[in-house]
C-alpha cells in the first residue's frame, strides 16, 4: 500500500486532506486502543477528589469502551456522546479528553478538539497522544507555530521505537519547510 504524500492543497502550508485523514485513521486506531487497553488492564486512576461508586466504574469502563470502538468505526457522533458522558462522570480522566478530542477532529471541529488535547495536557503532561493531536488540530487552524510546537514535543517524548515517530517527524519536517517558506514571502 503506498501512503500519499504531503502536496500542497490551495497553498504552500496544507497537507493534503488524504494524508490528514490516512495520519488521524492510523494514529487513532492504535493509540486510542492502547489507551482504551491500558485503562482495562491498570483500571481508571481517580485524582484525590475524585471517588465513584461501583456503578459509576461500570458506566464509566462501558461508555469509554463505546466510545472508542465508536472511533475505530469512524462515528465520530456517537463517539463524541459516549466520551461526554465519561467525562460528566470523570472529568479528570485525560484519556476521556484526548478520545473526545479525535471524535472532533473526525467531526472537523478543530477549536474544540484542540481544547480537549489542551485540557488532556494539563492533567497528564505526559499524555503524548494529546500533543499529537494538538499538533494536527493546531494544523487545521492555521496556527503553524503551534502545531510545530506540540509536534516537537511529541517528537521529544516519544520512545525511538514508537511506529508514529516516523510520521511525526516527516510532519514536522514539512510544517518547518512552511513556516520557513512563510517566513522568507514576508
Amino acid at each position: 500500500m503506498t501512503i500519499p504524500s504531503i502536496a500542497p492543497r490551495s497553498g504552500p502550508r496544507a497537507i493534503t486532506d488524504v494524508r490528514l485523514r490516512v495520519i488521524l485513521a492510523v494514529l487513532a486506531l492504535i493509540l486510542i486502543g492502547g489507551a482504551g487497553l491500558g485503562w482495562i488492564l491498570h483500571g481508571h486512576r481517580t485524582s484525590p477528589g475524585e471517588q465513584h461508586t461501583p456503578e459509576e466504574k461500570a458506566d464509566i469502563h462501558q461508555r469509554f469502551m463505546q466510545g472508542v470502538a465508536m472511533l475505530h468505526a469512524r462515528e465520530y457522533e456517537y463517539a463524541a456522546a459516549a466520551f461526554h458522558r465519561v467525562l460528566q462522570v470523570a472529568p479528570q480522566m485525560p484519556e476521556a479528553h484526548v478520545n473526545m478530542g479525535y471524535a472532533l477532529l473526525g467531526l472537523e471541529r478543530h477549536a474544540a478538539a484542540r481544547d480537549f488535547f489542551e485540557s488532556a495536557i494539563a492533567l497528564r503532561t505526559n499524555q503524548l497522544n494529546a500533543y499529537y493531536g494538538l499538533a494536527v488540530a493546531l494544523e487545521q487552524l492555521r496556527d503553524m507555530g503551534g502545531a510545530v510546537g506540540a509536534m516537537r514535543t511529541y517528537v521529544h517524548l516519544t520512545k525511538p521505537n514508537d511506529p508514529y515517530l516516523r510520521k511525526a517527524q516527516a510532519a514536522l519536517w514539512e510544517w518547518e519547510a512552511a513556516l520557513a517558506r512563510e517566513r522568507a514571502a514576508r
